[in-house]
């Protein structure tokens, strides 16, 4: 049997230490480095629209409508008198509770979109559950109305990716607000 020993310099003993570290310590942020990578080219973050940039200076009014109707008349005239149109995001039961409220929003020329058939935090329903919750909605406006609502504000200002997808696939842009009173 033959042994073989090596001998190395003290300097090329450190130099070696010293690559093997650096070598290990690449590996270490490497394989940490991966998956932040891979969650940051999967978990982009989807945003309702909030405004759009226009030259001219003009403003887009919407309304909630979720509760009460005692103001819409009131409301209705003011806009009318002002020569003004706005954007009223309706929930289904208030649509079951006042339809001619919805009518007459209508048939002033204000806009009356989708805000889910009954308010709930939406980012906490599976896809499918929204998906009832815009589709009720949205037949019960375009019943009274004759027009399908194509934009829909969440409950509570609450979304998540999986709503803008979902209302996306639906054909419906989600809108936000970016002034509140």
């Amino acid at each position: 049997m033959v042994l073989k020993v090596w001998i190395l310099k003290k300097n090329t003993l450190i130099f070696t230490v010293v690559i093997a570290a650096l070598c290990v310590a690449l590996a270490v942020f490497v394989i940490q480095l991966i998956p932040c990578a891979v969650a940051t080219a999967t978990s982009k973050k989807e945003l309702p629209i909030y405004c759009v940039d226009r030259t001219e200076k003009i403003a887009s009014l919407s309304f909630d409508a979720a509760w009460g109707a005692e103001d819409t008349p009131t409301l209705i005239r003011i806009l009318n008198e002002h020569h003004v149109h706005a954007t009223f995001f309706v929930v289904g039961q208030w649509v079951d509770k006042y339809p001619a409220e919805v009518k007459a929003l209508s048939d002033a020329g204000n806009e009356v979109m989708n805000h889910s058939d009954t308010h709930p935090h939406m980012p906490q329903l599976s896809p499918a559950q929204m998906q009832s919750q815009i589709d009720q909605c949205d037949q019960k406006i375009e019943k009274i109305t004759g027009k399908k609502p194509t934009l829909f504000r969440p409950p509570y200002g609450d979304y998540s990716n999986a709503v803008i997808e979902t209302l996306r696939g639906m054909n419906h842009n989600v809108i936000q607000w970016d002034v509140d009173t």
